[in-house]
């Protein structure tokens, strides 16, 4: 964490018309998000996972700026998951910008599923019951989608007032269209999930390779302000420690790969000391089975429900 910044929840400005939306504890669905203005021009760096809580943190903005979320002229989301993308809608004047990739996401996934999954969760057994504790915060029917009204693919640049913001995709990595949003005047990016500080990362798409040479981008824009999707504000030594977790999750997971471990095994012998200190270790699970697909090429999707009762089960014996 940069000592600089308090990592409370709210409204955060880091200096000259930026600013930085945390909310503690960083863990499921508390995500980070941002904004920037220059004169009358504003762009808004992903919403949050439900209306609600959208709606809250665009007033607490008005409240500073005086730019009302039906002024927000643009909108990046730096992925495609619900947390970043809920309250798309409450920007309505808005151009929705994201990575090809994280629109071909968003379509795929919607709230309606992710409630039809919370709806299910009672007859789910242990799974269920670690579903309704991480994302039972959260209002599934109070949500406000919009998808992307412009994509890209690699890099766009654009502009908000005289300020220069460069969007530089790096995905496929913790999801398949990771975004980073860089402003190099300000000497600030906003990671989206490439950055969980003091919270596990989780590897929904990987490659792995991917995502570490995200960290290294990063560390390479020598930026004082780094804003990740979920944790305080950090540093260099925040970007490092993400790296450093990811290639020890690759070093140990191959080694139990090709000693003919499985996904639940190598989960609960892979030791997380070095990291005990950070939230949601159970990531592990989710973070083992996209490597094991990559080593072994497998095209086939993740099993959802069984990756969630392993969380559940690792969760319970750590």
């Amino acid at each position: 964490m940069s000592e600089q910044w308090t990592y409370k929840k709210g409204l955060v400005e880091t200096g000259n018309g930026i600013y930085a939306w945390l909310q503690p504890d960083g863990g499921w669905g508390w995500s980070n998000a941002g904004l920037i203005v220059d004169g009358d021009q504003s762009l808004l760096v992903d919403t949050l996972f439900d209306a609600s809580l959208t709606r809250d943190m665009l007033s607490a903005m008005a409240d500073a700026t005086g730019v009302k979320a039906g002024e927000i002229n643009t909108l990046v989301n730096t992925h495609a998951n619900g947390d970043h993308t809920h309250g798309n809608g409450l920007c309505t004047a808005a151009e929705v910008i994201a990575s090809a990739a994280s629109a071909r996401e968003m379509e795929a996934f919607t709230a309606e599923m992710m409630q039809g999954f919370m709806d299910a969760a009672p007859s789910l057994g242990e799974a269920g019951e670690y579903v309704q504790e991480i994302f039972g915060p959260f209002d599934f029917h109070d949500v406000a989608e919009k998808l992307p009204t412009k994509t890209f693919t690699g890099e766009m640049q654009l502009q908000v007032g005289n300020k220069n913001v460069h969007l530089l995709e790096v995905g496929p990595a913790h999801t398949r269209g990771d975004v980073l949003v860089h402003v190099p005047e300000d000497k600030t990016v906003f990671t989206g999930d490439i950055l969980f500080i003091d919270g596990t990362p989780i590897m929904w798409a990987g490659p792995v390779a991917n995502w570490i040479k995200a960290c290294e981008m990063i560390i390479d824009m020598e930026a004082d302000v780094i804003v990740p999707g979920h944790g305080p504000i950090t540093d260099v030594a925040g970007v490092k420690r993400v790296q450093e977790y990811l290639g020890y999750i690759d070093t140990e997971a191959r080694k139990r790969y090709d000693a003919g471990l499985s996904v639940r095994d190598a989960a609960h012998d892979i030791s997380l000391t070095d990291y005990e200190s950070w939230s949601d270790a159970e990531r592990i699970a989710i973070n083992i089975d996209t490597l094991y697909r990559e080593y072994s090429g497998s095209t086939e999707p993740a099993n959802t429900l069984e990756l969630f009762s392993l969380m559940a089960e690792v969760k319970r014996s750590r």
